[in-house]
């Protein structure tokens, strides 16, 4: 069976969001992060299609052929949210699953915190639902005289734009090997960008282009990548960093409030996401803040990339969880 993908775009909280979809049955939409795009998804489609399901992977706000508006604060997670929502009503669903990788995982998080009516389980991969904290994000990211964490790099506007812009190609294809499950073990440090130099020279110096390319990656799919981003550039990606203390000061009415939907989490164990400050509290204790959770599974040897990396134990996962409902 050849399952087709197809795209269309539709109209959605004030914007055009283009979509790429596959197979008939319950809708699940599939939310992708940094720096990619509905492509990310490109594995599931045949396997949720072809268990019954209605696969829907947008380009979100300010990726690939969606819209993307040049003012920063259009992109906080009550916009990407309310994408989300709208998204199902332009495609006439009451309600669906929303997954979420990376930066789509809040938003995924998120969708079915403020909207369980319209959300009925969410899968988290990569990133798991983190409470809202009593402080501003950025005033407690890790920073020395030498370096900063790559979400403070990612706050200036214009200077990693500049940067990854330069050679997009080289950029993609050290995204997708550095934090991957093949790059050798790197401690929290592999997250800090130096304050000269950037994030390429950090790459450089820790020689993470690889010999091969991994088996679940081809020239290809960052050939996919780089155009995609060559006619974009990364303003309204990076832009989504750039709302992280707003998005503390909105989210303060649901400070303290619980994820009230059926929910899974996956992660890959060498994800260097696992090992920011703090996940090794709140990984193991998430159903607190997420009663329903119903398994982590934490894939032994994969990265960042959990749905690309790992696509067959992932595609098995989802399905069962969404039979499951």
């Amino acid at each position: 069976m050849i399952t087709e993908v197809t795209h269309r775009t539709v109209e959605t909280n004030g914007i055009h969001m283009h979509l790429a979809e596959a197979g008939a049955g319950p809708l699940v939409v599939l939310c992708h992060g940094f720096p990619e795009s509905w492509y990310s998804w490109r594995h599931q489609f045949a396997a949720l299609a072809e268990a019954g399901f209605h696969a829907v992977a947008p380009d979100m706000r300010g990726y690939g052929r969606t819209d993307r508006p040049e003012e920063i604060d259009q992109y906080t997670l009550l916009h990407l949210v309310g994408d989300v929502v709208g998204l199902l009503d332009a495609l006439g669903a009451e309600q669906a699953v929303i997954a979420g990788h990376d930066w789509g995982a809040p938003v995924a998080w998120h969708a079915a915190l403020m909207r369980p009516d319209r959300f009925r389980g969410v899968i988290g991969l990569s990133v798991p639902y983190r409470p809202r904290g009593p402080v501003r994000p950025t005033t407690v990211m890790p920073q020395t005289e030498d370096a900063v964490f790559y979400q403070l790099y990612f706050q200036t506007p214009g200077v990693p734009e500049s940067e990854f812009e330069h050679d997009i190609p080289r950029f993609i294809r050290g995204t997708l090997y550095s934090i991957s499950g093949e790059m050798p073990q790197r401690g929290p440090a592999g997250m800090m960008v130096p304050r000269q130099g950037g994030l390429l020279s950090r790459w450089a110096n820790d020689f993470v282009y690889p010999p091969a390319l991994p088996s679940w990656f081809s020239e290809a799919d960052i050939d996919f990548y780089a155009g995609e981003f060559a006619r974009t550039g990364f303003r309204g990606g990076l832009n989504w960093y750039r709302n992280i203390d707003r998005n503390w000061e909105l989210l303060a009415p649901y400070a303290g409030a619980s994820v009230m939907v059926p929910a899974l989490y996956i992660a890959g164990d060498r994800d260097p996401v696992v090992r920011f400050p703090g996940m090794d509290q709140l990984i193991p204790n998430l159903s607190r803040f997420v009663p329903q959770l119903r398994g982590t599974m934490m894939l032994p040897g994969c990265g960042h990339w959990t749905q690309q990396e790992r696509a067959a134990e992932v595609n098995a996962a989802m399905i069962d969880f969404l039979r499951r409902l």
